[in-house]
């Protein structure tokens, strides 16, 4: 069983930066593939980005590509996602994933576990 829990996200400006974290129990976190996913209101939940379990191999929505970066710290047991770029169609509920895949799959049935969410808010 893992658990994760969100932080960092927010209400920033268009073009401003966050960074979210994901925390996980656990001690085989290092063993899972971790992803981002979104849900903005009355939108389905989509992939953002994924790491693989060994941070070799990482995975991006197009529309994310070069503004987000995903990163994994094994150690502590935490993936990030620095935004960067941030535009008010970033805004959503953004949350967390570990799967036990071993590559950064995009979709969201590849993953085992959830977090509760976070939620960023972007103004133009």
């Amino acid at each position: 069983q893992v658990q994760l829990v969100e932080s960092g996200g927010g209400l920033v400006q268009a073009g401003d930066s966050l960074r979210l974290s994901c925390a996980a129990s656990g001690r085989t976190f290092s063993s899972y593939a971790m992803g981002w996913f979104r849900q903005a209101p009355g939108k389905e939940r989509e992939f953002v980005a994924a790491i693989s379990w060994g941070a070799g191999l990482t995975n991006y929505a197009s529309s994310v590509k070069g503004r987000f970066t995903i990163s994994r710290d094994n150690a502590k047991n935490t993936v990030y996602l620095q935004m960067n770029t941030l535009k008010p169609e970033d805004t959503a509920v953004y949350y967390c994933a570990a799967g036990k895949q071993a590559g950064p799959r995009t979709l969201a049935g590849s993953y085992d576990y959830w977090g509760q969410g976070t939620q960023v808010t972007v103004s133009s």
